[in-house]
């Protein structure tokens, strides 16, 4: 295979409705069959995304924004959060009011019950609310952590804590990622394992976490949906993915 595929889920192949279009799925075995390579590259942990895996049969991921790489089923990368700067983050989200979800590759939990801002946001990625361990961060190995509040009250979080890099990717809510993390820097371990060159690398994508990947990729497709700063930076702009736009810019790229 001398070319690779990187594909975003939400806004990209899943559509508003978090379903995967009949034309998505068709371009990703079309893909195949040409002997392009195809690999996930998302926000969500592992565990948020084996159905889709297995109806793309997609073995090989960047997950949370590249802390966790995979390669047809073996982790070739890990990056997790510093524990003396969780710690931190922890007393601060308390003193703020703001709850924390954390996640390892398998679970996520919550430090807290009953939250409106953790229902609505988790709830729009058709999850339920996580079970609730405080102490979860002591006890685990976090590639993601995710704290609650509005975009006015996120810039206190980004002064105080150097260690980590913030992506917004819900009204209520931030990712947290180890400083320098992102979807980039795990495609970068998957090309060195692939020995692809830049040249050779596809992306797709529409969220702000996907900027980087984007930039990085030899070529970079932003969907009709995505936010204004993704299209900016993209090499190509489609349309919408409620109108497949994956299917149709990989046909204007010669790749199906």
């Amino acid at each position: 295979m001398t070319k690779i595929v990187f594909f975003d889920i939400d806004g990209t192949l899943l559509d508003h409705n978090k379903q995967l279009p009949p034309k998505t799925k068709e371009a990703v075995r079309l893909l195949r069959d040409n002997g392009v390579y195809t690999a996930i590259a998302t926000g969500r942990a592992p565990f948020m995304f084996e159905d889709l895996r297995e109806e793309l049969d997609i073995h090989s991921f960047v997950s949370f924004n590249g802390q966790y790489v995979v390669f047809e089923g073996e982790v070739i990368y890990v990056n997790p959060l510093a524990a003396e700067a969780l710690d931190r983050l922890k007393q601060y989200a308390d003193q703020s009011g703001h709850p924390l979800v954390y996640m390892t590759e398998k679970v996520m939990k919550a430090n807290c019950s009953g939250d409106t801002y953790i229902e609505e946001s988790i709830s729009s990625l058709k999850f339920p609310y996580p079970k609730v361990s405080p102490q979860f961060y002591k006890e685990n190995d976090l590639y993601q952590t995710l704290v609650f509040c509005e975009e006015s009250e996120e810039s206190p979080y980004r002064e105080q804590f150097p260690e980590f890099s913030f992506i917004r990717w819900h009204p209520y809510s931030l990712d947290i990622l180890p400083a320098g993390g992102s979807k980039a820097e795990g495609i970068k371990k998957m090309m060195e394992r692939l020995r692809f060159e830049t040249a050779e690398v596809y992306a797709f994508g529409d969220g702000l976490n996907d900027i980087e990947m984007l930039e990085l990729a030899g070529t970079g497709v932003a969907m009709g949906n995505a936010l204004p700063p993704v299209k900016e930076i993209a090499d190509m702009v489609t349309v919408d993915v409620d109108e497949d736009g994956i299917y149709l810019a990989l046909k204007e790229l010669r790749l199906i």
